[in-house]
């Protein structure tokens, strides 16, 4: 199975795409995650929404991409990272990776890339060269540290 990948400004988003986008996110992080936050975060308009879709139109994986002091000073940004449960065998989710590392810098240049990431998925990020950076923290209970690719 092939995705179609897309990378747009909030303002370019189509109206179904963004539905389907905030469903995912939802779905995943506060329903399957079991974690009540505001995922509404006004960053939406200052990003770069990376995405692939299946042939049926389906959003399968999704990425925030944000550049040099959007999200983190002195770095260019990636969150929001997610694939959906149902094809999440098929390894989307290092192919979203490997894609939003490639578009960051396309977009913004050869900047360090800087990541909020869950505690548990530290060496999935490691194997893309990110490094651990800091102290530990809890983030809407969840576990987190910073991870940075230089």
């Amino acid at each position: 199975m092939n995705l179609k990948w897309h990378a747009k400004k909030f303002k370019d988003l189509e109206l179904f795409d963004l539905y389907q986008i905030i469903a995912l996110r939802s779905a995943v992080f506060v329903v399957e995650q079991n974690c009540i936050y505001q995922d509404l975060d006004f960053k939406d308009q200052k990003a770069f929404h990376l995405f692939g879709k299946n042939n049926e139109g389906d959003v399968v994986a999704y990425c925030r991409l944000f550049e040099l002091n959007q999200y983190f000073e002195d770095y260019l940004a990636i969150g929001r990272v997610i694939t959906n449960p149902e094809f999440r065998k098929f390894g989307f989710g290092k192919v979203l990776m490997e894609k939003a590392i490639l578009k960051c810098q396309e977009l913004f240049g050869p900047f360090p890339i800087k990541i909020g990431a869950q505690k548990y998925l530290t060496k999935f990020y490691g194997s893309f060269g990110f490094k651990e950076i800091g102290e530990d923290y809890l983030e809407d209970g969840i576990p987190h540290c910073i991870m940075v690719l230089e």
